[in-house]
C-alpha cells in the first residue's frame, strides 16, 4: 500500500471511527503546543540576560488538561451547530459565526480562564478575579480573529473536520491565550531588580 493511501486510511479512521477521541486529544495537544511556543519565545527573549527564564512543564501540563476538558465541548458544539443551522450559503455561515461568537466564545474563554486559575491553586476567588481582569480583552481579540477563521470553517469544511481545523487555527489563538494568561508572570520576571551589583 502506497504511503499516501496509508495516510488516507489513518485519517479516515481518526476522523470517522475515532472522531471524538481525535478531537479531544487534538484540542489538548494543541493547547499545550501553544503554551510551549509562548514559553519558548519568552526563554529566547531572556537568553543571555541577567534574569533567566526556565521552561515550566507544570504550566504546559495545566494547559493540556484544560485543552482536554474543552475538547468534548468543541466536539459536540460543532455537531449541534451543524444540525441546528443547516447549509453552507453565506447567510447560513454568518448565522453560525454569530452563534459561535455569542455562545461558544464566552463559554470557552470563561472555562479557560477559570479552569487554569483553579489548576494553579488560586481557588474560586482567584479565578473570578482573573476572569474580571482578562475576559474582556481576550473576548475583544476573539472577535478580531475567529469570525474570519470560522467563515472558512463553516463555508468549506465538512463537520468531521471542524474541530481539527479549529484546533489548528487555535494553535495561533492558544499562543495568544497563553500569553494573556501568563503575561503578569512574564512582566514580573522582567521587572525583577538586578541583585548582581
Amino acid at each position: 500500500m502506497a504511503l499516501t493511501a496509508r495516510f488516507r486510511v489513518i485519517v479516515d479512521k481518526l476522523f470517522r471511527k475515532h472522531l471524538f477521541a481525535t478531537n479531544v486529544v487534538t484540542c489538548g495537544g494543541l493547547l499545550g503546543v501553544g503554551d510551549a511556543c509562548v514559553q519558548g519565545m519568552n526563554i529566547a527573549v531572556h537568553k543571555g540576560k541577567e534574569t533567566q527564564v526556565h521552561y515550566d512543564f507544570k504550566r504546559t501540563g495545566r494547559m493540556v488538561i484544560i485543552g482536554l476538558a474543552l475538547g468534548p465541548f468543541n466536539h459536540f458544539w460543532y455537531s449541534i451547530l451543524d444540525k441546528v443551522v443547516k447549509g453552507a450559503g453565506v447567510q447560513v455561515v454568518l448565522k453560525k459565526i454569530a452563534l459561535d461568537q455569542a455562545f461558544a466564545g464566552p463559554f470557552f474563554c470563561t472555562l479557560f480562564l477559570t479552569g487554569t486559575s483553579i489548576l494553579e491553586g488560586q481557588g474560586v476567588e482567584g479565578a473570578k478575579s482573573e476572569w474580571k481582569e482578562k475576559f474582556l480583552p481576550i473576548y475583544m481579540v476573539d472577535w478580531c480573529f475567529w469570525p474570519m477563521a470560522q467563515y472558512v470553517n463553516f463555508k468549506f469544511l465538512p463537520t468531521q473536520y471542524r474541530v481539527a481545523y479549529v484546533s489548528t487555527a487555535t494553535l495561533i489563538w492558544n499562543s495568544f491565550l497563553s500569553y494573556m494568561k501568563h503575561k503578569n508572570l512574564c512582566s514580573a520576571e522582567n521587572d525583577k531588580p538586578d541583585t548582581t551589583s
